[in-house]
């Protein structure tokens, strides 16, 4: 019997301004005004109806993604927040982060956002080089960013992380470097630092842009980013997580500690494990904003529903898991999956190299080795 691990909620705000090529997220370019009190509405009714499979269960974190959540109002977010705590216990402390596009307002209220009861702000800066937004598609330069993280940081919020990609179009280590470096003079307390790829259903997938490093270079400048962050003090604890103050994002902890979150929203996931019999669900709303609109008072707003088998619970935990610069605690794995921790040692023993981990009676290690070939230990495992 598996006991239920501790529980998240995702809150998925599915319209941009414009869709940037790279993304591959459910996100939509908003062509009509934004009606925020219909999709306020939409969510609680969503979460109400979700509510019997978290009958009893506290919410831990909550994370509001998107698309740009920070299109919509304060006074929306405050309006949500609250109906949200109507419906369901909220810890106390919960972690409460909404990303942020630096373009997509002028950022006077963030201290409002901050009242409503968000207490932490995820900004997409991707890259403090205006050529290189320009190639992104994004829709701030590298000045609004600046502003945007001051503005955060006089409304009180010490808690935030900033996205920066490397491996962009025609970039150089040296390039890589600076734009690391003027990131970091802003002392953020978070960093997630994370390599350009082209993914499927994209722009850049259709039309690559041209001069995309090497794979070699690639490797450069990943290792160079390393380097730079833990001599700013920075503790890496994830492949692209960056920890100041041992700060970590607890929220995204509790996906690859293969823990519980329930979405809501259009095109949003849950992973939940039924309190009854164990056994773990996942569950996918409709995608398509105006359907799931449409949808949201009927069964068909779920367009996916699967029970995980014993194959699925092995390999998930291990696609979230082999992320983390931590040991897997073999109890851990026991408890979120229900299976024998003979099922995890066994394949470890039988398809890894002895020299990329470290198997003791209480957890699997990676080491540096290992944790830097996770992706091809996932595919040997599974």
């Amino acid at each position: 019997m598996i006991t239920p691990p501790k529980l998240s909620l995702y809150i998925h705000f599915p319209w941009c301004v414009q869709k940037c090529p790279y993304c591959d997220f459910n996100s939509h370019q908003l062509k009509t005004d934004l009606d925020e009190a219909t999709y306020v509405d939409a969510l609680l009714t969503d979460l109400e109806q979700d509510l019997p499979l978290i009958w009893g269960r506290t919410i831990n974190t909550i994370f509001m993604g998107g698309g740009t959540p920070s299109l919509f109002s304060a006074q929306s977010m405050q309006r949500l927040l609250s109906g949200i705590r109507a419906l369901l216990p909220i810890r106390p402390d919960a972690e409460i982060t909404m990303e942020v596009n630096p373009g997509s307002q002028e950022f006077d209220d963030l201290s409002a956002y901050r009242q409503a009861g968000i207490n932490r702000l995820s900004f997409g800066v991707q890259s403090l080089d205006n050529n290189q937004l320009r190639v992104l598609g994004r829709i701030h330069n590298a000045d609004q960013a600046i502003k945007a993280i001051d503005k955060a940081q006089q409304a009180g919020f010490d808690n935030f992380n900033t996205d920066l990609m490397f491996a962009l179009p025609n970039q150089s280590l040296s390039d890589a470097r600076n734009d690391l470096q003027a990131l970091l003079d802003l002392s953020p307390p978070h960093v997630s630092y994370y390599q350009l790829t082209l993914e499927p259903n994209t722009l850049f997938a259709v039309k690559p842009p041209t001069g995309i490093p090497d794979e070699g270079l690639q490797q450069d400048m990943y290792f160079q980013g390393q380097d730079i962050l833990a001599e700013a003090g920075y503790q890496q604890y994830e492949v692209s997580a960056y920890a100041g103050n041992d700060n970590p994002a607890e929220h995204n902890l509790n996906y690859w500690r293969f823990g519980d979150y329930l979405g809501i929203g259009a095109g949003a996931h849950s992973k939940i494990t039924q309190g009854h019999n164990g056994e773990i669900i996942r569950l996918v709303k409709q995608k398509h904003p105006q359907m799931y609109l449409n949808k949201v008072h009927q069964p068909e707003r779920i367009i996916e529903q699967k029970t995980l088998n014993k194959n699925d619970l092995l390999f998930e935990f291990l696609l979230n898991h082999l992320r983390l610069k931590e040991p897997i605690p073999l109890k851990r794995f026991h408890e979120r999956t229900g299976l024998d921790v003979t099922s995890l040692t066994t394949l470890f023993k039988e398809s890894v190299p002895e020299n990329w981990y470290r198997l003791n009676d209480q957890s699997i290690t990676l080491t540096e080795t290992g944790f830097l070939n996770s992706d091809v230990i996932l595919q040997q495992l599974l």
